[in-house]
């Protein structure tokens, strides 16, 4: 197998390693069901026995990704993502990829809840990697998503919407800015750690 030569994200790449917790003695028929029902026809996709991964353009990515949190939430049950997007590794290869379908797909979400979580921006091997952390959390506020600093990660809170539309923003202004990076985020959400309202929730 050939690897791709120069940068992966000149070719449209953007991958995802994710994996769903369910705090629910029927988790695994729930995560399974999850991945079952969300479309890949635009995505190469592989699930193992720790995660899922995703491959492909970078809003259908970003998307299916937030399918999947969307259909694995009962409403109730406490659930947790862990999600590792990334682009422009030199190691990476151009093989499991589907197409160039750059179609947008960032509209129309459905379903809408509350989520917190927290997230970490890697720009690797930039020099003014400082200057690009800075500006991906100045993005949020925009999303209308409520960020905080913390040690080692920055804390979110908003719509599950919001939030995904975000990362989609925060990924697509790294492949125009920074060769190499990755973006990690954990979301929770029907977590007793929520304060709620009707239309929000608070870090607390």
């Amino acid at each position: 197998m050939q690897k791709s030569k120069g940068i992966t994200n000149a070719k449209g790449i953007t991958g995802c390693r994710f994996s769903l917790s369910v705090m629910s003695d029927n988790y695994a028929a729930m995560i399974l069901d999850a991945i079952g029902r969300v479309n890949t026809r635009h995505v190469w996709c592989a699930t193992d026995a720790l995660s899922t991964v995703y491959r492909g353009t970078r809003p259908h990515v970003v998307e299916g990704v937030r399918a999947v949190f969307t259909a694995v939430n009962d409403g109730k049950t406490h659930i947790t993502l862990d999600a590792t997007f990334s682009s422009g590794c030199p190691n990476d290869q151009a093989a499991d990829y589907v197409g160039t379908d750059t179609t947008p797909v960032m509209g129309d979400y459905g379903a809408s809840f509350p989520v917190i979580g927290k997230i970490a921006f890697y720009p690797l091997g930039a020099a003014d990697y400082m200057e690009h952390i800075s500006a991906v959390a100045q993005m949020a506020e925009a999303f209308h998503v409520n960020m905080k600093a913390s040690h080692y990660a920055t804390e979110l809170a908003g719509d599950v919407n919001n939030i995904f539309a975000y990362f989609n923003h925060v990924l697509a202004y790294a492949e125009e800015n920074i060769t190499h990076y990755v973006l990690h985020a954990m979301l929770s959400v029907n977590s007793p750690g929520l304060k709620r309202s009707e239309s929000h929730v608070e870090l607390i």
